[in-house]
């Protein structure tokens, strides 16, 4: 469950060109709409798969980590001066790239699981039409929550930690987020090996989670793996909704949400490392005194048989000429 700590709604207007701030003078009330608001704002930001993930630059020109700092820091948390900061910022980075035409800028800190969040979205009304009570229609304006292209998340707690990664926000396609990026003074480097070795340990822990076959288990991550070899041949980014469509074509959903999730903190859209992608498929180990490497199919097989509660693999169907250097060593006759 969300725990509200602070909320509050500025706006931000572009006129004639120019961007202006109308502050509010003071937060919002945690009220059960409010509540359903931020759970409804969270779950539509966690389904949304085209997240990049970073922490705070370094660079100079960039206020919003000293602007949240100062708020943690302060015994008053005055949530309505912090935010009212960082819309300056987000005025001046709007004004310098004109990303935006402006709306509702919600920031909600919240707490959930033990751990605290910043939450950043700009909301814009969305026209419709409502039945009053004497069955006429009139036209109603509500907050368009499905709409909402910017938005961004700081884990305070991640922060606080030293996590590497503690900063998430829309990508959105091409450069229409990158004022957004800006705003947050996000350093959002794609590493891709990391990227890759995130993705596969997801996509593993998917399979674990749903409950698949072992063999069916295979074959989907065997698929995944030849998807994501063929996006990094052709030099192209990888991006979830795609995967999710080709891998299970009946219900992608099911897989897109779960990638998606911003705390599983996956960044979308970067060219698959081919190098880091093997473990999708096989497995390797060894001590000082001997290596062993196998592909998952070799364990549907029985090929290779583990016994977990001996902790013992037993390799069969060992190859011709391995059978003869042993032969001929002698061993095995005792």
């Amino acid at each position: 469950m969300n725990q509200i700590v602070a909320l509050a709604i500025h706006d931000i207007e572009r006129r004639d060109g120019m961007y202006q701030v109308h502050a509010a003078d003071k937060q919002l009330a945690v009220t059960p709409t409010t509540q359903r608001l931020i759970d409804e704002l969270y779950d539509l930001y966690n389904r949304r798969a085209s997240k990049t993930h970073g922490k705070f630059t370094t660079a100079e020109g960039y206020p919003t980590q000293a602007q949240v700092r100062d708020y943690v820091e302060d015994t008053e948390k005055d949530f309505l001066l912090l935010t009212t900061r960082m819309m300056d910022t987000l005025r001046n980075q709007a004004q310098a790239r004109s990303a935006s035409t402006g709306g509702h800028v919600l920031f909600a800190h919240f707490r959930r699981e033990a751990r605290d969040y910043l939450l950043v979205s700009i909301i814009t009304d969305k026209l419709s039409a409502a039945l009053t009570s004497e069955r006429d229609v009139r036209d109603v304006r509500h907050l368009d929550l499905d709409g909402f292209r910017f938005a961004g998340r700081i884990n305070l707690t991640a922060w606080a930690k030293g996590e590497e990664r503690y900063i998430s926000f829309l990508k959105g396609k091409g450069d229409v987020s990158e004022y957004f990026r800006h705003f947050l003074g996000c350093d959002s480097v794609v590493q891709d090996r990391v990227d890759t070795s995130n993705l596969v340990t997801a996509l593993k822990e998917f399979v674990a989670a749903t409950g698949l076959p072992e063999r069916e288990g295979n074959e989907f991550l065997g698929r995944a793996k030849a998807i994501c070899e063929r996006v990094s041949r052709a030099r192209e980014e990888l991006e979830f909704d795609a995967l999710a469509n080709e891998l299970m074509p009946k219900d992608p959903k099911k897989l897109g949400d779960f990638l998606a999730h911003t705390d599983r903190a996956l960044t979308d859209r970067f060219v698959p490392d081919r190098r880091a992608l093997v473990s999708l498929v096989r497995f390797r180990g060894g001590t000082k005194q001997w290596k062993v490497e196998f592909d998952r199919d070799a364990v549907s097989n029985r090929a290779v048989i583990f016994n977990a509660a001996a902790n013992t693999l037993t390799l069969t169907d060992l190859p011709d000429d391995l059978v003869a250097q042993l032969n001929a060593e002698g061993l095995g006759n005792g």
